[in-house]
């Protein structure tokens, strides 16, 4: 399988180059994009991801809703369409909420974020997640800081509760 390119991009999200994911991923000074979706039904619970453990970031920690890559020359608004459909098997539509600057020793991340409402039909990437389920917002924010979530989720429900709630 090819390796996969992502363009590096800065603050304001305007690209500055193409590197290998491998060369991406282990190396916070290379900024790229992703797109997040956060999932939430008609009772206000947010639907989370157990990351595979397979996965090189975060495995078997419970992650946002859906996220992914943004492709070279792809919009932040059709990378999260697309993720929503390759990740949990659903089409929707999404609303714009925020972009913001995640840093970690790993990467650093230019996230843009959206949110969709869907109750159920979700048929989700074995390959790339152990499970979903909804969770109420308290039951998360008991969770921030044990280890349970990845540190880009905390990251970002910290940010969505401080504007949204």
């Amino acid at each position: 399988m090819a390796e996969e390119f992502l363009e590096i991009v800065d603050e304001k999200g305007e690209v500055k180059g193409l590197a290998p994911r491998s060369q991406i991923h282990g190396n916070p000074a290379l900024m790229h994009r992703v797109a997040h979706v956060l999932v939430f039904n008609r009772k206000g619970e947010i639907l989370l991801q157990r990351r595979s453990m397979n996965k090189d970031v975060a495995p078997g920690r419970w992650d946002t809703s859906v996220g992914g890559h943004v492709d070279p020359g792809e919009s932040p608004e059709g990378a999260a369409l697309r993720e929503m459909k390759e990740e949990i098997g659903v089409d929707g539509r999404i609303e714009f909420l925020h972009s913001y600057i995640h840093t970690n020793d790993y990467e650093t991340e230019l996230v843009h974020t959206f949110r969709a409402l869907k109750d159920d039909g979700f048929e989700f990437n074995a390959e790339e997640i152990e499970e979903i389920r909804f969770w109420d917002l308290g039951e998360v924010e008991r969770a921030v800081g044990t280890g349970v979530l990845s540190d880009n989720f905390e990251r970002e429900i910290n940010i969505y509760l401080g504007k949204f709630r």
